[in-house]
């Protein structure tokens, strides 16, 4: 059906995605501060401090980031270098990649983690004893893996707080099911966010909930505070459902979000091509309520944040032009939406970039109550104050009504991503992400492409 012709055409977007063009360093924006407040604090001033790379002679890249109890920072992504900064590696296949750096962005340890099929890191948390739990996906039966159920397992992986692996377990069938977040839970278990090829599982992983059938669906695994498997549950529908991000709700329960191409079993308000998908289930899995947001066009949601007042904002990318998108600006736009606690009703939603290809991929509230976004652009109008080079990385603050407080472009003139930000206890931004550039605000290109480091003070 439509949904098969347009998973092709996502992938191809998404590929290209991580593709882009830019200029030279911009002053900071605080657009539309009609605010009194900063848009952090009162020492934030919204210029770099410094951008550095990681890496070796091959592809590295990072796609989360916490704070450590030290006040360092701890990065998890994958690298395929076996050189560099990367001391424990000696085959090129991806592998797990934690990088822990103090404040001053000094490197102080690097480890990697898989076997010698390719691993992919995708999430990272902090723990209740100091350590880390990491998420991704794995085709690794060796070295570090534990096992492997089919071609790639959800493999996840606690640490300690010096990258010593504590245990590790896999979850999965014979086909590809990957891990793209985890959290620590209420209880001290975890929660692991993905999606299951339901087609190669032949509809296992449902464990309790009667099995409906599609091609990948949302897979919610929680696990006990020693990785052990409590319940499994997939939702979607005929179509390529894929979860990106979670977060536990003040009832216990979850709210699982991403993109639904489906329009039928567990999809009840389809909007066109892919949309931002939201899933409602208790704290015993079952499903509680969804809720679907976009156009006619493809729609993907990449990450969820709690709001001050207790609804929740998602974000990631639209390209359409309709329904639910009220005011496109580009190709692609970054979106956001606010949405209802209770019933996931849009209280809000708003596009953000300029008449390029700008998108999303992670959002954290603020101390303050402001939200940080953090994403990449091709544009150098709009909300875009400057294009460095093809893909920019590019952050961004807003309020909770969702104006315009704050944005940066970093990068060269290559492909440069933001994959995640946080704010810091000293009240600074930390962005980490890959960058394949080795001029302006990237002073050293280490291979491929190499993990960015970015701290804006």
């Amino acid at each position: 059906m439509k949904r098969l012709l347009t998973y092709s055409l996502v992938m191809i977007f998404m590929c290209g995605f991580h593709a882009c063009k830019k200029d030279e360093n911009p002053e900071p924006q605080m657009s539309g501060t009609d605010d009194d407040d900063p848009p952090i604090g009162t020492n934030f001033e919204g210029v770099i401090e410094y951008v550095k790379t990681f890496g070796g002679s091959n592809e590295d890249e990072a796609a989360a980031v916490v704070q450590a109890n030290d006040g360092g920072y701890v990065m998890v992504g994958t690298t395929s270098s076996t050189d560099g900064d990367i001391v424990d590696k000696t085959t090129t296949d991806p592998d797990y990649w934690v990088l822990k750096v103090n404040a001053e962005g000094v490197k102080q340890w690097s480890k990697t983690y898989g076997g010698t099929s390719p691993d992919r890191g995708t999430g990272i948390s902090k723990t209740n004893d100091g350590g880390y739990i990491l998420s991704g996906h794995s085709r690794s039966n060796d070295g570090h893996v534990g096992g492997n159920e089919g071609f790639h397992d959800y493999w996840i992986v606690k640490i300690n707080s010096v990258g010593d692996i504590q245990w590790e377990t896999n979850f999965g069938f014979s086909g590809s099911d990957q891990a793209l977040n985890i959290i620590q839970t209420s209880d001290g278990g975890y929660f692991a966010t993905g999606f299951l090829d339901v087609t190669a599982s032949g509809g296992l992983g449902n464990d309790g909930r009667n099995p409906e059938h599609g091609v990948g669906e949302y897979w919610g695994i929680k696990m006990n505070a020693n990785g052990e498997k409590q319940w499994r549950r997939y939702f979607g529908g005929s179509s390529n459902d894929r979860s990106y991000d979670v977060v536990q709700t003040d009832d216990g329960g979850f709210l699982m979000i991403g993109a639904s191409e489906s329009s039928d079993f567990d999809i009840v308000d389809d909007k066109g091509s892919y949309d931002f998908w939201v899933v409602k289930v208790s704290a015993a899995g079952d499903k509680i309520w969804t809720k679907s947001f976009g156009g006619s066009e493809i729609d993907v949601a990449y990450s969820i944040a709690k709001a001050t007042d207790g609804n929740y904002i998602i974000v990631g990318d639209t390209r359409s032009i309709d329904q639910d998108v009220s005011n496109p600006l580009g190709n692609a736009d970054l979106w956001v939406v606010k949405f209802n606690k209770d019933n996931g009703a849009i209280i809000w939603e708003k596009t953000y970039g300029g008449n390029q290809f700008e998108s999303a991929r992670s959002i954290k509230r603020l101390a303050n109550g402001t939200y940080l976004i953090s994403g990449s652009t091709r544009s150098a109008n709009g909300d875009v104050s400057m294009n460095i080079g093809q893909n920019d990385a590019w952050v961004m603050i807003i309020n909770e009504n969702g104006t315009l407080q704050y944005e940066k472009t970093v990068g060269g003139t290559s492909l440069d991503f933001a994959d995640a930000a946080i704010q810091t206890t000293d009240d600074k931004v930390i962005v980490v992400g890959n960058t394949e550039s080795n001029d302006v605000d990237i002073t050293l290109n280490r291979g491929i492409k190499d993990l960015l480091l970015i701290k804006v003070k």
